[in-house]
């Protein structure tokens, strides 16, 4: 079969990566109407669509949370397949760009597998009522999706083990998770005393990091390296930042091992 060039240029294998599709806070960088430096920043790294990860895996794509960014993070990657979803928690910025996977499930035949907890299920099933209809409305499409309840323990996907980890996010339960020797920790000012340990021993920790000052629901820069120096991961990053954390100039502030992430930024699984 001959490809086509538009097809060929949308493929992309990330076998053995972790890809970071975003980094920024649930409103982006740039933010809408701001003309601080970070906004205005022609840095392509200060750039920051809302947080997520694709992770390849031994038997497909790997999608961490579907941002209101989705189609662009896609589009700019050259993804044109994901084989699974999964969760972090269910707030606007992680599920709302659930509509954009409707060409992944056309071109799949068949649903999406979803991994999350019921909370996210039931605000998924509030959010996108319409995919749920017992006979959909002729016209347009839906995104098709197979729920996979989890919780704590470890389960498994696309021939990968996922260790879920306990966070707290202001007074919400979310879930970060482990694969192999990196941890997947976004949208958390808390870690659990039972969370600790299933951190030890890390090669990678990805970690939120919102901005300079306290904030209620995410880390602060010294509460992330904190988090960060008791961890000792061998290598730090921060992601979920917003536009108070330019990327140059804290860059040149960071302790040697701990960095700022950003969209399109790959690294390898271990």
């Amino acid at each position: 079969m001959t490809i086509q060039p538009h097809e060929a240029e949308a493929a992309r294998s990330l076998s053995g990566t972790l890809l970071f599709l975003g980094t920024g806070t649930s409103v982006g960088v740039p933010v809408v109407g701001c003309s601080c430096a970070t906004c205005t920043s022609g840095d392509p790294r200060d750039d920051r669509t809302r947080t997520s990860v694709a992770l390849g895996l031994p038997e497909g794509t790997l999608l961490v949370d579907t941002t209101p960014d989705l189609r662009r993070q896609l589009l700019r990657e050259r993804i044109g397949r994901v084989h699974a979803i999964l969760y972090t928690h269910d707030h606007v910025d992680h599920v709302y760009g659930l509509d954009d996977v409707r060409p992944i499930c056309h071109r799949s035949g068949g649903p999406v597998p979803v991994y999350c907890e019921e909370r996210v299920e039931r605000r998924i099933r509030r959010a996108f009522d319409y995919a749920f209809e017992p006979v959909p409305a002729p016209g347009g499409g839906v995104p098709k999706v197979a729920f996979e309840r989890i919780g704590t323990a470890p389960f498994d996907v696309l021939g990968a083990r996922v260790t879920p980890l306990r966070l707290r996010h202001g007074v919400f339960d979310v879930l970060g998770f482990r694969f192999g020797n990196l941890a997947y920790c976004t949208d958390t000012n808390h870690i659990p005393d039972e969370t600790w340990p299933l951190l030890a021993g890390l090669d990678t920790l990805i970690l939120d990091c919102l901005r300079p000052e306290r904030h209620p629901t995410h880390l602060s820069l010294d509460e992330a390296l904190a988090v960060a120096a008791r961890v000792a991961a061998r290598r730090t990053l921060f992601v979920h930042m917003s536009h108070d954390l330019g990327h140059a100039a804290f860059s040149a502030r960071l302790p040697a091992g701990v960095e700022l992430a950003f969209d399109g930024l790959t690294i390898p699984l271990t």
